[in-house]
């Protein structure tokens, strides 16, 4: 595979049936994965010289490199997509190169839809062939559709089908992907139990089948602590290699992961980020975390934790938030009024128990907190 295998979003719209168009009149607010990092993709296949499964764009080593971060031969920087044990990333990456489906299992927060899409841009070159599962996904989000203005005038034929996400990647060899696979109502989530087992997608109103090709293979995310879950069936969980992505280990870890996503936000959106944040960013991390655990971080002080999962994504929106009120309400730097509001938002989501908790954590841990009086008066004059 050549250097120039990552094309630019331009390119992949011609060569990939369905993937997104470029933002009309500029730069997109969110751009893919694959155009986000296609440098670091590019300098990653010039140098990968290890094996490749078919139609993989890097070698599974260069995939965990792409997501793990890493310094190249000729120096490229490759950042970390991913904080965390790298042997997830392998387990996670090595699956894909298997017949076996990954399902990314973790609670709210751990990057399961940021890895899902990075190991897509890696493998695929393309992340864009995505299912996004809710209480209303039908069946034919996973199989196929109709055009019924064909389907009428001409009745059933491969031209008045409208191919799934699914279905496009088993054709061209690519990865697909599946979000909140347990959101989706048990009888849809079965639609997938042929399509892995037999790699075969059958067409009973046209009497043929799809078949997937080498190189196909189906990234799911799922969390079972969320509210609307449906279990997956014994049958389709057996067809999924599991991997639990876990919470940050340690506050070092999460604050990193926060100010890494932070700076990537704020440069689409033309905030400013300098160290002058740090601070803030570590007070969120920390009452995230002692409120997620019940105990505060020298354990001497058991607490009471709220309704909400207060995970590292809602972090990075309070950070991000706080941000963008410093830049256009304030100096520019990250203050505590700045996040006081997002914190008590995240933190307070059933106004009568929630509050208690946030009332009890503010007078009993932040008030005799050194260094932290002005993040008490901040988060005091909001909760008022």
């Amino acid at each position: 595979m050549s250097a120039n295998s990552f094309a630019t979003t331009d390119d992949k719209s011609r060569q990939t049936a369905g993937a997104a168009p470029q933002a009309a009149g500029g730069e997109a607010l969110r751009p893919h994965a694959e155009d986000s990092f296609a440098g670091e993709l590019r300098a990653l296949a010039a140098a990968d010289d290890r094996p490749r499964p078919e139609r993989w764009r890097l070698s599974p080593w260069a995939v965990a490199t792409y997501l793990l971060g890493g310094t190249l031969a000729d120096g490229t920087v490759i950042t970390p997509k991913y904080v965390g044990p790298r042997r997830i990333v392998e387990v996670a990456v090595t699956t894909l190169a298997t017949d076996r489906a990954l399902l990314l299992l973790g609670v709210p927060g751990t990057a399961k839809t940021w890895v899902s899409e990075h190991l897509a841009a890696a493998v695929s070159g393309d992340s864009t062939l995505l299912v996004q599962g809710t209480a209303g996904t039908p069946e034919e989000a996973i199989r196929y559709g109709w055009n019924y203005a064909r389907l009428l005038a001409h009745g059933p034929s491969r031209e008045a089908l409208v191919p799934s996400p699914v279905m496009r990647a088993m054709a061209q060899g690519m990865t697909a992907r599946v979000e909140e696979l347990t959101r989706i109502p048990a009888d849809v989530q079965d639609t997938l139990i042929t399509v892995l087992s037999e790699k075969t997608l059958p067409i009973p109103e046209l009497g043929q089948e799809v078949q997937a090709v080498r190189g196909f293979n189906l990234i799911a995310t799922a969390n079972d602590r969320d509210r609307g879950v449906n279990e997956l069936s014994s049958a389709l969980r057996r067809r999924f290699n599991t991997v639990v992505l876990p919470l940050p280990a340690t506050p070092e870890e999460e604050v990193d992961i926060v100010s890494r996503r932070v700076e990537q936000i704020g440069r689409s959106l033309d905030l400013p980020a300098g160290p002058e944040g740090l601070d803030e960013i570590r007070r969120v991390v920390t009452v995230f975390r002692e409120l997620r655990a019940g105990l505060t971080a020298d354990g001497r002080t058991k607490l009471k934790s709220p309704s909400g999962t207060l995970s590292t994504a809602e972090a990075i929106s309070v950070v991000t938030n706080g941000l963008a009120l410093a830049t256009h309400f304030g100096d520019g730097v990250l203050r505590s009024g700045d996040v006081a509001a997002g914190i008590l938002g995240a933190v307070v989501r059933d106004p009568a128990a929630d509050r208690v908790v946030w009332q009890e954590y503010l007078e009993t841990v932040v008030r005799e907190r050194d260094g932290w009086k002005d993040f008490y008066r901040a988060c005091r004059e909001v909760s008022a």
